[in-house]
């Protein structure tokens, strides 16, 4: 079967995927980029990932339409929905809260601040159920969501002489496997925001992973074969 334009790149991702984690070389991952992009059928394409794991799934048939499984921050969703809530609730009177790092979401969790602030972070979150609930609700405070771009959020909410409502976000497609998480609640002389953006470490990852592509194609030069330095 003849390989598509699609599906060279999907195979280019793996591989900067792989060369971000240290699954490959710079060298290795030259050469598989270059052949990844000079390949004209599947059976040519295959070869090129077949021992490059993909966290928390198998690699996807080259053939498939199947999008690339995406990674990092929103690796597995499948894995991090269900179990026991370690938290259903969170309460800052004069002070804070946060929740952050590997923690499992109840699914209806309920945040309030009074004169205080707390910081809820979904990045490495589990989630106790598909469908989450989380209500937020401050009184001259504030309360900080953090996503991961690739979650789904929908967020409702009322302020009143306040704020409530979506701010910053980074670039990224919703996983359509991931949990449905809807914010809602009130902040009335305060407010609740709600970020999308993915880790550091990840940001490092994908940051690593185009300047090792950026050196491939420099190291290939113009003409798409690699170029020899003296």
């Amino acid at each position: 079967m003849r390989a598509s334009d699609t599906e060279r790149e999907r195979i280019a991702e793996l591989l900067r995927e792989a060369v971000a984690e240290g699954r490959l070389d710079m060298d290795e991952f030259d050469q598989r980029l270059e052949r990844a992009y000079k390949a004209r059928t599947h059976g040519e394409l295959e070869p090129l990932v077949q021992d490059l794991p993909v966290p928390g799934s198998a690699v996807a048939p080259v053939g498939s339409s199947a999008p690339a499984p995406l990674r990092g921050s929103a690796a597995d969703w499948p894995a991090r929905i269900g179990g026991n809530a370690t938290s259903k609730g969170a309460f800052a009177l004069w002070g804070g809260f946060h929740r952050k790092g590997r923690w499992t979401v109840g699914r209806l969790f309920t945040a309030f601040a009074m004169w205080g602030g707390g910081e809820i972070d979904l990045r490495e979150a589990h989630f106790e159920d598909r469908e989450i609930v989380i209500r937020c609700f401050t009184i001259m405070g504030g309360i900080h969501v953090t996503a991961p771009p690739e979650l789904n959020v929908e967020v409702r909410g009322i302020g009143i002489m306040g704020g409530f409502g979506e701010g910053s976000s980074e670039e990224g497609e919703i996983a359509p496997d991931s949990p449905h998480v809807r914010i809602t609640g009130f902040a009335l002389m305060g407010g609740v925001g709600v970020d999308r953006k993915r880790t550091k470490a990840e940001r490092r990852r994908r940051e690593a992973a185009r300047e090792a592509e950026l050196e491939s194609r420099r190291r290939q030069g113009p003409e798409g074969g690699l170029r020899k330095e003296f």
